[in-house]
């Protein structure tokens, strides 16, 4: 044999480098299928892993990321190729293993590439949008058939589009708000999406708010037209699984594909309900029909009882009356609430009997199928015997179907409209708005919402139908708010008897020419939202001499015409963020005008005779910095003002706002302490209920907080005068001052600001230390609630402590601790108040060069191990801290069982974090019970893998690596 290999070698070496290469195929043939059995093990090994490790973040409402599903998919086909390939070994000739093993070693390459793929140093998962929202629901009435109906339908699958019908107020919405909720709890779908689609259709914004409503990250591209939008909506409903999506308030047929939403199909196991009034647009939906019927006699006397109190079921003689008038309510679930709620606590049977006549005898001129629900809720409007809480109910009308209010912006407008009159305060103008709007809300006219901003109500689709066409033609309205239009009606639907006009929420772009509107009795005119409205002609204005409320907020306009001169009656004109309005005409003749918005305007000088405003409470000049200067004198002119907002950058004199005796809001900057002083120290400072006061410049960086009360001490040198707190003031800020003392309580600035809260204090060379038990006691810091310390180059500890009893109370109800770049410090808390600390829920210490420890070790070395307990701690951040040794003790252990949110960032030198776990009822460690993710940077990988942390095995799938 030897003697043919030679022979055969120096022949190959003839042939060339491809023959060599191949017989070096055919040689180390069963080397290379071991190696790759060998490699595929070792990647088949790293997919259970990393499979496992998506599973035990799945409970924590977690999901693998895009490239890691695509690196499995990738797993899974390499081990397909190799499975072709063994089924070849097993065949193949001793001539073609030359051939087969070139293939086997393009596979081991191949397979060793998809490994080194899958380490993710990023990790393996992110946050899993929630499967849908709970939506707040009342109890369902009767309704039962329908329900049942519907829920076997999505259940089932023979019918992927359901469309629920019936006449408003019949309950349609409430239904489908208990089956979004109970479809959350079952298993069948990925997701419930929700969104109301409500008239006119608009199909960017359905675009929109179908996307945000799958993930809040989601966007469309600005911009583009439908169709592109449609394309990019499709991708993202297709990564959504198997859902049901709901489309509730249906007006009129639209193309599913045409908006973004795939046909529902057995094969994508998707789902689509439809609410709808109109059985025709649920059918040309290709819609299996579900119709919700009116309740049966019985069911709607059980609501009405439990609505309006069984105890009337006791009267004498009253439950005649009552089942008659619940017959009047023709099983329309919205129209017995309403009616129910607003009967609540009479017992007087001739009310009763009253009110079934008014009942009976109600609406006669609504024309339509509408008719019959319009007549029960306009009983519940006349039932309110309080013309000016009906004209607030009137007044949410005017804006578009399903609008938010947050309780202030409705109650601003009640104000405008003169609803809420005779108080002299604002306050207590207030505090009426908000009984009226909790009489509307009682008494199911108004219904609570969710808003950005906080509390939020909103008017009912069928209610805002009523007020709009059974009771606005008595009193002149006319509402198109959100109906899609691109111009103002033409002059044939400008009436002479027309009182209130809302043109909000349009495409509106310009008034035509010439066009001046004879509407002698109008007093309302909304046009706000209308952003590409940039001019108005100056005949619009001519024929509107009555007007009193002008909203052109949110519009494109760049200047007012000078007809607006001419409104003598005008108590109301709203501009705000108007970002292109540079001109104001005269507005001297305006003496009626109680409110002037121009927050966020372009408006560099003060409009020609606003020192004439003599009935003026309400003026807003703040937002962006254009207005150059007030006119010395002009305010003090303006003796009625109640609430005013003038940008920081324009400095004021004190004793021009002393004199401004009715003042309740105020937000302005004063140059001088000694005007800041006069102001602060006037009788009429301590009827102000808001306030926002800067004295001297504007810092470049400042907290923000929900308080009302705030002073801030910016470039002022504290030890040259001194200055006046309020009494009551919620939160301070100082920056940039000299000569702040060593410490807080060395300085007799806080002596009287008894309630204060929150203190913020940034780039104050002078301070030492935050409080000096050696020195005075402050009480005024034993009721701090947060503290936030930037920037302090020679603070050094928090509190010192050496040689003195610790007072008892000293930070005891401190919640927030924020610490960044006080270079000099080493250690956060003493020792000795960590008894105090006990409400602490936040901590954060950002780039502090020197910090070496958060809870000062103690100096007994002998000391035993030790348990520091923060019942409240929530969060816990430590961040780029290049000499932090340890945040307790090296035997001590943290019991903090609150904890949500800890974030380790640049802190390498930390050997250990001793935050204790918890223990179950069997002794075992478990991850604390509120913990959602511990947030490490991404070039720690290594100090994580070597930190010391009880159980850190546990706490793996609440990590996450990120940038900061």
């Amino acid at each position: 044999m030897e003697l043919l290999v030679e022979p055969i070698m120096e022949l190959v070496k003839c042939l060339g480098r491809s023959a060599c290469t191949y017989l070096d195929y055919h040689l180390n043939f069963d080397e290379a299928v071991s190696d790759l059995r060998r490699e595929l093990g070792a990647l088949n090994m790293r997919k259970e892993d990393i499979k496992l490790s998506i599973q035990s973040h799945a409970s924590l409402g977690k999901e693998a990321k895009h490239e890691v599903r695509g690196w499995l998919e990738c797993v899974e086909e390499i081990n397909n190729e190799v499975s072709a390939i063994q089924e070849k070994i097993q065949r193949v000739k001793w001539y073609s293993k030359g051939r087969l093993g070139k293939l086997v070693q393009k596979k081991i390459e191949v397979v060793k590439r998809i490994y080194e793929q899958g380490s993710f140093p990023d990790g393996l998962t992110i946050d899993k949008p929630p499967r849908g929202i709970i939506l707040p629901t009342e109890n369902v009435v009767g309704e039962d058939s329908a329900k049942e109906k519907i829920w076997g339908y999505l259940m089932g699958n023979e019918v992927r589009k359901i469309g629920v019908c019936g006449i408003g107020g019949v309950g349609k919405t409430t239904i489908m708000k208990h089956i979004n909720n109970e479809l959350l709890s079952v298993t069948n779908f990925d997701r419930v999406i929700w969104v109301t689609v409500s008239y006119p259709l608009n199909v960017i914004k359905l675009q929109e708010n179908i996307a945000r409503a799958v993930d809040d990250r989601s966007r469309l591209p600005e911009g583009e037209d439908e169709v592109r939008r449609a394309t990019t909506l499709i991708s993202i409903m297709e990564g959504v699984g198997r859902y049901v999506l709901i489309l509730d308030d249906v007006w009129e047929v639209f193309s599913l594909i045409e908006v973004g939403i795939l046909e529902p199909t057995i094969q994508n196991g998707s789902k689509i309900v439809i609410t709808s009034r109109s059985i025709d647009v649920c059918q040309k939906m290709g819609c299996e029909i579900v119709k919700v019927e009116p309740l049966s006699f019985q069911e709607s006397f059980n609501l009405f009882s439990d609505k309006v109190g069984r105890h009337v079921l006791q009267v004498p003689n009253l439950e005649g009356i009552l089942k008659l008038i619940v017959e009047e309510c023709g099983g329309l679930p919205l129209a017995i609430v309403v009616i129910a709620e607003s009967m609540k606590g009479e017992d007087d049977v001739h009310v009763w009997k009253n009110a079934f006549i008014e009942l009976r005898e109600g609406v006669k001129s609504v024309a339509g199928s509408d008719q019959k629900i319009f007549k029960k809720l306009r009983f519940s409007y006349d039932r309110l015997n309080n013309s000016e809480i009906q004209s607030c109910f009137l007044y949410c009308s005017l804006f578009p179907e399903d609008y938010p209010f947050s309780r202030e912006e409705l109650i601003e407008g009640w104000i405008d409209e003169g609803l809420i009159d005779g108080l002299v305060k604002r306050k207590a103008t207030y505090d009426r708005g908000h009984t009226f709007l909790n009489m509307l809300v009682k008494n199911c006219l108004l219904e609570k919402a969710a808003h950005w901003h906080g509390d939020a109500v909103k008017m009912h689709d069928v209610l805002r139908d009523m007020a709009i066409k059974s009771i606005g033609p008595e009193f002149g309205y006319m509402v198109k708010a959100g109906m899609k239009l691109t111009e103002v009606p033409d002059k044939r639907g400008w009436i002479n008897d027309l009182k209130k006009v809302s043109l909000m929420e349009n495409n509106i772009s310009k008034i035509p020419h010439g066009l001046s509107p004879k509407c002698p009795t109008l007093s309302t005119l909304i046009l706000s939202n209308n952003h590409n409205l940039s001019e108005i002609p100056e005949s619009f204005f001519e024929g509107m001499l009555e007007l009193k409320v002008l909203d052109l907020s949110e519009t494109g306009i760049e200047a007012l015409p000078n007809s607006i001169s001419s409104l003598e009656k005008l108590s109301s004109m709203r501009l705000r963020r108007c970002y292109s309005l540079k001109y104001l005409p005269s507005l001297a003749k305006l003496t009626a005008l109680k409110k002037l918005d121009l927050n966020h305007s372009r408006i560099k000088v003060v409009p020609q005779g606003m020192e004439k405003l003599i009935s003026l409470e309400y003026l807003d000049v703040s937002g962006w910095n254009y207005l150059k200067e007030i006119p010395m004198g002009m305010l003090s002119n303006l003796s009625n003002l109640q609430y005013l907002l003038i940008h920081k950058n324009l400095k004021i004199k004190g004793e021009e706002v002393a004199k401004l005796s009715k003042l309740e809001n105020f937000e302005g900057a004063f140059n001088e302490i000694q005007g800041y002083n006069y102001f602060v120290k006037s009788q009429d400072f301590q009827i102000l209920t808001d306030y926002d006061i800067v004295v001297g410049g504007i810092p470049m960086i400042g907290f923000i907080g929900p308080e009302k009360l705030v002073v801030s001490i910016n470039y002022c040198d504290l030890g040259e005068e001194c200055m006046v707190l309020p009494d009551n003031l919620q939160r301070l800020k100082i920056s940039y001052c000299r000569n702040m003392r060593s410490s807080l309580n060395k300085a007799a600035l806080l002596e009287k600001a008894t309630e204060l809260r929150f203190c913020d204090i940034m780039n104050c060379e002078d301070m030492e230390c935050v409080v000096d038990l050696d020195s005075s006691s402050c009480p005024v810091l034993d009721k701090l609630e947060g503290l936030r310390l930037e920037k302090l180059p020679k603070l050094s500890v928090l509190v010192r402590v050496e040689g003195v009893a610790t007072p008892p109370h000293v930070f005891s109800n401190l919640k927030e601790l924020w610490i960044w770049e006080c270079s000099r410090m080493r250690k956060l808390l003493p020792l000795e108040l960590l008894q105090c600390f006990q409400n602490l829920e936040e901590i954060e210490v950002k780039r502090c060069e020197q910090m070496e420890e958060i809870i000062a070790s103690s100096s007994d070395s002998s000391a035993s191990s030790d348990k520091f307990i923060f019942p409240k701690l929530r969060i816990l951040e430590l961040i780029d801290l290049p000499q932090l040794k340890s945040i307790c003790s090296a035997k001590g252990v943290m019991v903090c069982d609150s904890i949500e949110h800890i974030e380790i960032f640049k802190c390498r030198k930390l050997k250990r974090i001793p935050v204790q776990l918890p223990l179950l009822d069997n002794g075992q460690p478990s991850p604390p019970p509120h913990l959602n993710r511990i947030f490490i940077d991404k070039e720690s990988k290594e100090w994580w893998e070597s930190v010391e942390w009880d159980h850190k095995n546990l706490l793996q799938p609440f990590l996450e690596y990120s940038w900061w």
